[in-house]
């Protein structure tokens, strides 16, 4: 819990510039009988009752709509420009829209990183085939310095993620630092080709806000399964 507020501290500290979201209340209008014949149900159009065959009477039920404009804790207000495994530059707000898994890692890693890629793809591996178009993966690498858009395409054949549903991104050494920082991922190099670093996956609804953190290696992901599917059911 405490690794989460700070999170989220972190987040509102770096993004505060950012309008909170909207909402407004609008007028959605539904149809019931007069005389209640089938109690509260209520119809999208204006037919009979099928009970008295009266007409249906309009009733106005007001509902909160929630507006697209991002909040002070979204990733998208982020204004770094990156690098893909395909070459194209992007900032973040361009992977608006998608629930997002993301974490970490560097390419030249031995011991926690291949680990990590596992647990990305066994996560991709469970979500429902009706809801894997509305989930994205994104790996960043904490070593923007070896692992240009070249080797990131490579290391994304090499381990089977080469699909649209995945991308890899390259910044630069500020970009890298600032990112971690909102995802409360420590790291340090401790060689030319090696850091030592947190292990956490972190799941970020289709505004880019954060609602779920996986910390450890090969770890039960069931509940992070289970954010993933309620997040995507509710946006």
């Amino acid at each position: 819990m405490k690794k989460y507020i700070f999170v989220f501290m972190a987040i509102a500290s770096i993004l505060a510039s950012c309008k909170k979201n909207a909402e407004k209340v609008i007028s959605k209008v539904e149809y019931q009988c007069p005389m209640k014949c089938e109690g509260d149900i209520v119809y999208s159009k204006n037919v009979t009752c099928p009970v008295c065959k009266m007409d249906l009477k309009p009733i106005s039920k007001p509902i909160k709509e929630v507006s697209a404009e991002i909040s002070d804790e979204s990733i998208f207000n982020l204004t770094s420009k990156w690098n893909t495994e395909e070459g194209k530059s992007i900032v973040l707000k361009d992977l608006k829209g998608k629930t997002l898994v993301m974490v970490m890692i560097y390419t030249t890693c031995k011991a926690a990183c291949p680990r990590l890629t596992a647990d990305m793809r066994n996560i991709e591996a469970k979500i429902p085939e009706d809801l894997k178009k509305k989930v994205h993966y994104v790996l960043v690498s904490i070593d923007p310095k070896n692992d240009t858009s070249k080797r990131l395409k490579e290391f994304a054949k090499e381990n089977y993620m080469d699909g649209e549903e995945w991308t890899f991104l390259q910044g630069t050494e500020d970009n890298v630092r600032e990112f971690a920082n909102v995802l409360a991922v420590k790291y340090k190099q401790i060689s030319p080709l090696d850091f030592s670093h947190s292990n956490i996956i972190s799941v970020f609804n289709p505004l880019g806000e954060l609602v779920h953190q996986q910390e450890g290696l090969g770890v039960d992901n069931k509940e992070t399964i289970t954010k993933i599917i309620e997040t995507v059911n509710n946006n």
